[in-house]
């Protein structure tokens, strides 16, 4: 049996250590018998790659497989972000997308992530699929074709989606308003394949654009091509450098983002959502369902009640979210670590779509800052704070650790009474001044997460305090 798991983002691994020519081979293969299983193969696939080391070849190796097998092969000509490559599968009616990519994992990484051909709808049963096929494989049964035979033959043809993309997003946006709003921008894709995206989408809208990190880098410089506050310390400089009234920064394959407002200071991906969730109703009219993973903040459901709204709450990872978008034609779907899209769009995180309309929200305030926006949101809705906790987990206690989590049904919490009890994914318990506290196993890594959301800082550190103590874990570590 094969170790490879897919995981709510595919599948990844350390180069030359797991993730191995041999090892694309094995996936690649189940991929293709996925395919033909699905009745879809002769529409072919598309495949794309990012920026990380090796990637290009990687993406090589998979073309001869899929190839190998007689399925056609559409391949990006150069890298290209996960949310693009989402986009060619639907403009291609392709049956789906082979991305070799780790998204915001450490450069040492890389990996393979399935993108089905509705690019989400399926992706949870696609996933599982894929990984029941790799189970059954052996090296002897993988199919190759090389590279150059199957260019010659015409199964492998080289396709550029950015123009069609980029014109895709001008349709969604506002696009005279961000013309008008003479707006400077400074934009960091953190080496990424999201390089050369925004610039080009934003040139005629802003007065002045300013790029840093905007070459190749597999070692990133050290740093993890993660939009996070922790990593974008030359995002902040550069901005108060050039007096810009936006940062804005994508990870390794632009499906998530990162901002900085004019002060310099991070606004969460949390914060952002709810904040074009509420441009986007308010402004634009915009009405339809809202869909959010159990972890994301309550804001939205505050907004969404406002204007009338159905909210869908999912599980974690932006396939659940991804499928609300297609089932229930949510208006907005989003996640706390930084993925969002909307109706009309591919049904898959796109960090350049959300930049591109937080640039819009802003160029819309006439000179307001984001902080100044969210102050009048706040005014009207009240104020919640969220954070995360990642605990390590060692794998011999883990068992029993979520033994305890199954138990863990309180009627209060620090003098609040639980009003609701969630066990979608993990254990999400609501208490009645709208506070809440979630614990769930990581699927990727040997950790348990605690998200939690409060009014102030200090109700916030005493619901992470409490979840600890219920998982039988010393506060000490915190």
């Amino acid at each position: 049996m094969n170790a490879i798991r897919f995981g709510t983002d595919g599948w990844s691994a350390i180069i030359a250590d797991e993730f191995t020519s041999g090892n694309v081979r094995l996936v690649a293969q189940a991929i293709a018998r996925y395919a033909f299983n699905s009745g879809n193969a002769g529409c072919g696939l598309v495949i794309g790659y990012d920026s990380r080391f090796l990637s290009e070849r990687f993406a090589a190796v998979a073309a001869e497989v899929i190839s190998g097998n007689g399925i056609p092969v559409l391949m990006t000509e150069k890298a290209t972000p996960t949310p693009v490559v989402a986009y060619a599968v639907r403009e291609l009616g392709a049956a789906g997308a082979v991305m070799i990519t780790a998204g915001h994992r450490s450069p040492e990484h890389n990996g393979v992530k399935f993108i089905p051909g509705d690019t989400g709808f399926t992706a949870a049963e696609s996933n599982a699929n894929i990984e029941d096929y790799l189970n059954r494989l052996t090296a002897s049964d993988v199919r190759l074709l090389p590279i150059k035979t199957a260019r010659e033959r015409g199964l492998v043809r080289l396709i550029d989606p950015k123009p069609n993309y980029l014109a895709h997003l001008h349709g969604i946006m506002k696009y005279n308003t961000v013309c008008r709003g003479q707006l400077r921008v400074v934009i960091d894709p953190m080496w990424g394949a999201g390089i050369g995206y925004l610039d080009d989408l934003l040139r005629e809208g802003c007065s002045k654009i300013e790029v840093i990190h905007g070459n190749r880098d597999v070692l990133c410089e050290g740093q993890l091509p993660e939009p996070a506050e922790s990593n974008l310390a030359d995002l902040r400089k550069a901005v108060m450098r050039e007096q810009a009234d936006l940062g804005l920064a994508l990870d390794g394959d632009a499906g998530r983002f990162g901002v900085i407002d004019r002060d310099g200071s991070y606004l969460t991906p949390n914060e952002i959502i709810y904040m074009l969730l509420h441009y986007l109703t308010e402004y634009r009219n915009w009405r339809g369902a809202v869909a959010r993973t159990v972890a994301t903040t309550h804001m939205i459901d505050r907004i969404a009640a406002e204007y009338g709204l159905p909210v869908v709450e999912t599980p974690v990872g932006f396939q659940y979210v991804g499928q609300s978008l297609i089932k229930h034609r949510s208006i907005l779907g989003g996640e706390e670590n930084g993925g969002l899209s909307v109706q009309g769009h591919v049904p898959v995180g796109d960090g350049i779509l959300a930049l591109a309309l937080v640039v819009e929200m802003v160029a819309s305030s006439h000179g307001m800052s984001l902080r100044a926006y969210q102050e009048e949101i706040q005014q009207k809705f009240g104020k919640l704070v969220n954070g995360r906790l990642d605990l390590p987990c060692d794998p011999d206690q883990k068992n029993g650790y979520l033994s305890r989590l199954e138990q863990w049904s309180p009627r209060e919490i620090n003098g609040r009474q639980v009003i609701e009890r969630h066990v979608k994914d993990g254990v999400k318990l609501v208490l009645d001044d709208g506070s809440w506290v979630l614990v769930r196993s990581s699927s990727t890594e040997p950790l348990l997460r605690v998200y939690s959301e409060a009014p102030d800082v200090d109700n916030l550190d005493r619901l992470q305090l409490n979840a600890c103590q219920a998982l039988g874990l010393d506060p000490g570590i915190l």
